[in-house]
C-alpha cells in the first residue's frame, strides 16, 4: 500500500470483489510474475536464436588481431558449458537444500532465483552480442576471404566464401563473451548462496568456509579464460562477460535474499505466496505484513555487526 495515496501500487484492483480482484490479489501476493517474466525471457531468447542476425562489421584482412585460427574443438564446448554452469550449480543448490531440510519457501525462491539469473543473462548477452556484431579473434579463418580480396581495404561478409551459415555469422557474435556471462550467472548464484548459508562476512570465519563459496567463481574464471584458448575471444569479451553474468546473478540473488552482511543472510526475505483459496478471495492487512517483514530486515541488517 502506498504511504502517501493509501491505494495500493495496482490502482486498487485487489481490494475489488469478482474475479478482476481475485486475480489482481493471486498476481501481488504470489511469484506468478516472476514466472511469467521467466516465460517471456526465455522466449525471447528463442526468437533472437531464430530470428536475428548479428550486425557484420566492416574488416582488414590484414588486421592481426583477427587472424587466429578457428579452433574446431573447443575446451569447454556449449554442452559442456551448460553443464558446468548450469546442471552442475543447480545440483548442488538442490542437494544443500534438501540435505539441510530447508523450509519450502527457501528451496522454491533459491531455485527460482537461479533460473532466472541464467535466463536473463543468455538474453540480455545475446541481445548485445547481435547489437555490436564485434568481429571474433577467428574470424578471417571462419570467413575465408575470397582470392584477390583487397588486405589493406575495408570489406564486408560478401568477400566470404563460408557456406556454413552458423560458422560465419557467429564470427561477428564476439562481445561479450556468452560462455563466461554464462558461468558467472549460474556458478556466480551458487558462490552467492554458500557465501551466504556460510556467512562468509561473520568476523572470524573460518577460511574454509570462505573458500568454498570462492570455489564456484573460480571454476567460472577457468570457463572464461578457455574462451581466450580456443581464439574465439580476447581479454575484453571474456571480461565484460563475466562481470555481465555476475552482477545479474547477484541482480537475482538479492531479489529474494538479504545483503550478505546481515545475520539473517542464509534466510530468505519472507514469502510473499498465498494458498490459492487465499489467492481468491479477500485478503486483509496483506500490505501491513509485507511492511512489517521488509521493517525486521531493515533493522536487522541496520543492527548487524555480529
Amino acid at each position: 500500500m502506498s504511504p502517501r495515496s493509501g491505494r495500493s501500487p495496482n490502482g486498487g484492483l485487489t481490494s475489488r470483489t469478482g474475479w478482476i480482484g481475485s486475480v489482481a490479489r493471486f498476481w501481488e501476493k504470489t511469484y506468478a510474475p516472476d514466472y511469467v517474466g521467466f516465460a517471456a525471457l526465455i522466449t525471447a531468447y528463442m526468437l533472437i536464436q531464430f530470428l536475428m542476425e548479428p550486425f557484420h562489421r566492416m574488416f582488414f584482412l590484414n588486421n592481426l588481431n583477427i587472424q587466429y585460427p578457428h579452433a574446431l574443438v573447443e575446451r569447454v564446448p556449449v554442452g559442456w558449458n551448460m553443464i558446468y554452469a548450469g546442471a552442475v550449480p543447480l545440483l548442488t543448490l538442490v542437494l544443500f537444500l534438501g540435505l539441510s531440510r530447508a523450509s519450502l519457501h527457501k528451496f522454491h525462491v533459491t531455485i527460482l532465483g537461479f533460473f532466472i539469473s541464467i535466463a536473463l543473462t543468455i538474453f540480455i548477452t545475446d541481445i548485445v552480442k547481435n547489437a555490436v556484431g564485434r568481429p571474433r579473434p577467428d574470424l578471417i579463418s571462419r570467413c575465408k576471404p575470397a582470392l584477390g580480396t583487397p588486405p589493406d581495404e575495408l570489406v564486408t561478409i560478401e568477400v566470404c566464401t563460408e557456406t556454413d551459415h552458423h560458422i560465419l555469422h557467429d564470427g561477428w557474435r564476439s562481445f561479450p563473451s556468452g560462455h563466461s556471462s554464462f558461468a558467472f550467472s549460474g556458478l556466480g548464484f551458487l558462490a552467492l548462496f554458500f557465501a551466504g548459508q556460510l556467512h562468509v562476512y561473520r568476523p572470524r570465519t573460518d577460511l574454509g568456509k570462505v573458500l568454498i563459496a570462492l570455489a564456484p567463481l573460480l571454476g567460472a574464471a577457468m570457463i572464461a579464460i578457455s574462451r581466450c584458448e580456443d581464439y574465439r575471444h580476447d581479454v575484453y569479451d571474456v571480461t565484460c562477460g563475466s562481470i555481465l553474468g555476475f552482477s545479474i546473478a547477484y541482480f537475482s540473488y538479492r531479489r529474494y535474499f538479504p545483503r550478505l552482511h546481515s545475520a539473517n543472510c542464509d534466510e530468505p526475505f519472507p514469502s510473499r505466496e498465498m494458498s490459492f483459496n487465499d489467492g481468491f478471495g479477500k485478503i486483509k492487512n496483506d500490505e501491513e505484513a509485507t511492511v512489517r517483514g521488509a521493517r525486521e530486515y531493515e533493522v536487522e541488517d541496520s543492527d548487524d555487526g555480529s
